[in-house]
């Protein structure tokens, strides 16, 4: 990603789906050119009237903001249907010439499914259980895929993998947000 001194930049936005969990974890870094101006952002959250939704989000955090506004009220149009929800927000996103220039991307679940949404109209179910978003998502993503067959539940997972991204990615840090749904 190209930027300046006035372009924000940089998270890691990570999802794992294993066995009985679904996991978004997320860091807390939000940087404006090479400056750090925030250490603990909270960039994860539970969403829906039951907080039944998990959602992260990289990019822009105004534009991100909004999306979780507009997905929260999807949510309330259609209770319990996430994928409803989402793929409402996403033509929304796509054909609204205001929504249309925000920069931001969103990983969501809730106990049945899970998705990357982004300003492209993009609804995508990962494959695998795991997907990552953001300046340090290929890095956890790539931690994760290894990890993924190991004794660790998806949480631990979440944990390591997002550590060996904040050692990498300058534009991420350790100081994480993790909302878990135990699926049962």
């Amino acid at each position: 990603m190209e930027h300046n001194d006035k372009t924000m930049v940089g998270t890691t936005i990570i999802m794992i789906r294993k066995d009985n969990q679904i996991v978004i974890a997320g860091d807390g870094q939000v940087s404006l050119g090479h400056t750090i101006i925030k250490n603990n952002a909270k960039k994860v959250r539970r969403l829906g009237s039951g907080k039944n939704v998990i959602a992260g989000f990289a990019g822009a955090t105004a534009d991100a903001l909004t999306l979780f506004d507009r997905l929260e009220a999807k949510l309330e149009q259609f209770p319990n249907q996430l994928t409803r929800a989402a793929v409402e927000l996403a033509k929304d996103w796509r054909m609204d010439r205001y929504l249309r220039r925000l920069e931001a991307m969103m990983l969501v679940g809730d106990k049945q499914c899970s998705f990357v949404l982004t300003g492209n109209g993009d609804v995508l179910e990962p494959e695998e259980g795991v997907i990552a978003i953001g300046s340090g998502g290929n890095y956890a993503l790539a931690a994760a895929k290894a990890l993924f067959n190991s004794e660790f539940n998806a949480k631990e997972i979440a944990e390591k993998s997002m550590k060996i991204a904040s050692e990498i990615c300058v534009y991420t840090n350790n100081n994480l947000v993790i909302e878990t749904i135990e699926i049962k």
